[in-house]
């Protein structure tokens, strides 16, 4: 049940992602929904799940777009194994330390992203760092605002606490 939950928000950050590029100056938004679902995923979910989700999303945007199949999809599942693994060994549970996971998250992605990039000779990034920070900034944004709403619904932290003492 949970591995549907998480293909459907999948397709959906794909959905509303390619949906908002297309009214964005440029064909390009300064979010990256499908990142901000990989990141949630990992913090909720632990980083073998993280990582799976990473991996699915980043190849399904990899295809969608026009870049090299495979960079996003490594680098978004690096991202969702690391924050999953971080969730777990430190508390990750109030705002802050949440929304310092998804600014680091991003900027570890765009490293990634662009590194591979970079070191194969296939594209340049003349100073991306205002770029990047803005996207950290409106995915950690967004993040908290998810956070906040699925954590709204009636019953979803005893949901989740109970779901973690079965885990272990």
């Amino acid at each position: 049940m949970k591995a549907v939950g998480v293909l459907i928000a999948i397709a959906l950050a794909l959905a509303l992602q390619t949906t908002l590029a297309r009214f964005l100056v440029g064909g390009t938004a300064a979010l990256d929904l499908v990142l901000v679902v990989v990141v949630y995923v990992a913090l909720t979910s632990g980083p073998v799940t993280g990582m799976l989700a990473g991996s699915l999303a980043g190849i399904i945007q990899d295809v969608l777009s026009s870049g090299v199949i495979g960079i996003g999809g490594l680098a978004k599942s690096m991202v969702g194994f690391m924050a999953g693994v971080i969730a777990q060994q430190f508390i990750v549970t109030t705002a802050l330390p949440r929304f310092v996971m998804f600014l680091a998250a991003t900027a570890v992605h765009a490293a990634v992203f662009m590194g591979l990039y970079v070191s194969l000779g296939l594209r340049s990034f003349p100073a991306p760092w205002a770029a990047i920070l803005s996207q950290a900034l409106g995915n950690a944004v967004v993040g908290m605002i998810a956070f906040t709403i699925i954590e709204s619904f009636p019953g979803a932290v005893e949901r989740r606490r109970l779901s973690r003492r079965t885990r272990h």
